[in-house]
């Protein structure tokens, strides 16, 4: 055991030096991705125009995201399901998404900047576009279901505001 130990010493030694080196590597590249998130965070800016499907924006930027995209892309082809959904682009010219309940003028920032501006746009989500835009919500984090912002949506896009008003009392803006 001792002559197999000293016959492949320094190809191990090698192993373990380049491991360790494409590991540091590794760690660099996501601290680095991550970085100028954190610095984007701490100081406001005005949004950025969005991105075609501006949910899947991030993906990829760090080795679980890129695992977790590919197995979405693998069991979408293999349930034949679409893995990416679009959030139906606006129809028109942007609403005043603060008429809804709950909806302050910081969470209609949010959902500008992921390319919510219509009523039609809310009342149109699935639950599963609901998930993937509650998880970017921060601190609104599920205000999207506990407000039924998407069912206050479907009233003002349809312009039944008597409908509304029945159900979630009188209509503000």
């Amino acid at each position: 055991m001792s002559t197999v130990a000293q016959d492949y010493l320094v190809p191990i030694l090698i192993a373990l030096l380049v491991g360790l080196v494409v590991g540091w590597w590794i760690f660099r590249m996501a601290r680095k991705d991550a970085a100028p998130a954190q610095k984007r965070d701490s100081v406001a800016k005005p949004p950025a125009p969005a991105a075609p499907n501006p949910l899947a924006a991030h993906e990829g930027r760090a080795i679980t995201d890129q695992a977790a995209a590919a197995t979405a892309d693998v069991a979408g082809e293999i349930l034949g399901v679409d893995a990416h959904p679009d959030i139906p682009g606006p129809s028109g010219p942007p609403d005043n998404l603060q008429a809804l309940k709950g909806v302050g003028p910081k969470m209609a920032s949010q959902l500008n900047a992921l390319g919510i501006t219509r009523f039609d746009q809310l009342a149109g989500l699935g639950a599963n576009e609901i998930a993937m835009i509650d998880e970017k919500l921060g601190a609104f984090r599920g205000r999207l279901s506990r407000d039924r912002v998407t069912e206050q949506a479907s009233y003002l896009a349809r312009n039944d505001r008597d409908g509304f008003e029945a159900k979630f009392g009188k209509l503000g803006n």
